[in-house]
């Protein structure tokens, strides 16, 4: 049998990992860790690729949620001048309608006067 050397794989400058093991099998825990990170990065991409679909697809359901309203520059001055000016005309409303109703009233009881005055 013929003795292999000792291979070693160095990365970063931080660190040296031996390939082989000191009895000249195959240390694959490099191998598994290499493994692992291609398979993190494999779902990490496909992760991406669907996000990207669905984001073409759905594309103003997506611009719905990060648009922001537009800005209503109200001073709190003008609406509560505006409140005030509601109210108003909602008394003033109220005001025309009892006067008319008043109004109605005194008009249908001279026409009851004048009939009783009549009979």
């Amino acid at each position: 049998c013929r003795a292999r050397p000792n291979l070693r794989v160095h990365l970063a400058g931080v660190r040296n990992y031996e390939v082989m093991a000191e009895d000249g099998t195959i240390d694959y825990s490099v191998h598994e860790a290499w493994n692992e990170a291609t398979n993190v990065y494999l779902l990490v991409i496909l992760v991406s690729f669907g996000l990207l679909i669905y984001a073409r697809k759905n594309k103003r359901k997506i611009m719905r949620i990060f648009s922001v309203p537009p800005a209503t520059e109200t001073l709190p001055g003008n609406n509560f001048y505006d409140n005030i000016q509601k109210v108003r005309l909602r008394q003033q409303l109220e005001m025309y309608y009892i006067s008319r109703k008043y109004d109605q009233q005194q008009n249908q009881n001279s026409a009851d006067s004048t009939q009783l005055l009549m009979e």
